[in-house]
C-alpha cells in the first residue's frame, strides 16, 4: 500500500441550502492518478477548489504530505507542491507559449511579475520552460502566441504551465473540456505520459478518458462520495449506474 499523500475528512462546503461539499473523505496514494467523476452539479470543481484553496471549507480538514494544510491560501499550496489547471482555459494569450511556462516557474520562485521585463531573457527561467512544453508536446510551438495555438494545444499549455512549478501533486479540472476526439486522444497520450512520474488527481466527464487513466475513482454525487474504489469495481457498482454511468458503463 502506498503512503497517502493527500488526506480530506469531513469536507463541508454550503452555499446557503446548497451543501456543494457534504462530510468528503478522500485519499490519493502517493504515485496515484486518482478520478473524481459525477454528474454536472455534483460538487467536483468545488471540491478541487477547497483542495486547491481557492476556497476555504466551512469543515473539515485538508492534510498533504503530512502537514494541515486546511488554512493556507493556494499560493502557500503552491509553493507546497500542488499544481492546479483550470475547466476554463486560463493562459496568458498576448504571451508566447515559452513565456507563459516561464512566468509560472518565475511565480513558483516568489518573484513579482514587475521583474518580468528582465526575466523574459533570462536563461534559468527560458531553459527549463523549454524543456517542459517538449514534454507536452508543444516543443515546435514555443515562440507562438498562445491565443493563436488551437484550444487543445492551450489545454496542453495550461499543463505545462502545471509541471513548470514542479508539482508533487497535480490537480486537473477537465483537462478535455471543449476539446475534439484527436484533440482529446493526444490529451489521454500526454496524461499517460505523465502519470507514470506524478500524482495526479484528475476531474474529467470524459469516461473513456477516466477509464484509461485512473488507477482509482471516486464518484461524487450531490456533494457526497458515493463511491470510491478500482475502475472495474465502480464500472460495476449498482449504485454508481444508476447515478451517474448509466449506458456509459
Amino acid at each position: 500500500m502506498r503512503d497517502s499523500l493527500l488526506q480530506v475528512r469531513g469536507l463541508t462546503k454550503q452555499f446557503g441550502a446548497l451543501r456543494a461539499s457534504d462530510g468528503i473523505d478522500f485519499d490519493v496514494a502517493e504515485g496515484e492518478t486518482h478520478a473524481v467523476i459525477g454528474p454536472n452539479g455534483a460538487g467536483k470543481t468545488t471540491f478541487i477548489s477547497q483542495l486547491a484553496g481557492n476556497l476555504r471549507p466551512d469543515s473539515g480538514t485538508v492534510r498533504f504530505a503530512g502537514a494541515d494544510i486546511t488554512a493556507l491560501p493556494a499560493p502557500r499550496r503552491a509553493r507546497l507542491g500542488l499544481a492546479r489547471s483550470f475547466q476554463i482555459t486560463s493562459v496568458y494569450p498576448d504571451f508566447s507559449a515559452l513565456h507563459n511556462v516561464a512566468l509560472a516557474i518565475q511565480a513558483r520562485s516568489g518573484h513579482s511579475f514587475r521583474f518580468w521585463r528582465d526575466a523574459r531573457s533570462d536563461p534559468s527561467l527560458l531553459h527549463p520552460a523549454k524543456n517542459v512544453l517538449h514534454e507536452v508536446g508543444l516543443g515546435g510551438r514555443s515562440q507562438v502566441l498562445a491565443g493563436n495555438l488551437a484550444h487543445g494545444e492551450q489545454r496542453q499549455l495550461e499543463v505545462a504551465m502545471a509541471l513548470a512549478t514542479k508539482p508533487r501533486l497535480l490537480l486537473l479540472d477537465e483537462p478535455m473540456a471543449g476539446m475534439g476526439t484527436e484533440e482529446s486522444q493526444r490529451m489521454i497520450a500526454l496524461l499517460a505520459s505523465l502519470k507514470r512520474k506524478h500524482t495526479i488527481i484528475l476531474v474529467e466527464h470524459d469516461m473513456d478518458a477516466v477509464f484509461r487513466l485512473a488507477d482509482r475513482i471516486s464518484v461524487l454525487v450531490y456533494g457526497r462520495v458515493i463511491a470510491s474504489d478500482t475502475p472495474e469495481r465502480v464500472r460495476a457498482n449498482e449504485e454508481v449506474r444508476r447515478a451517474y454511468l448509466g449506458t456509459q458503463a
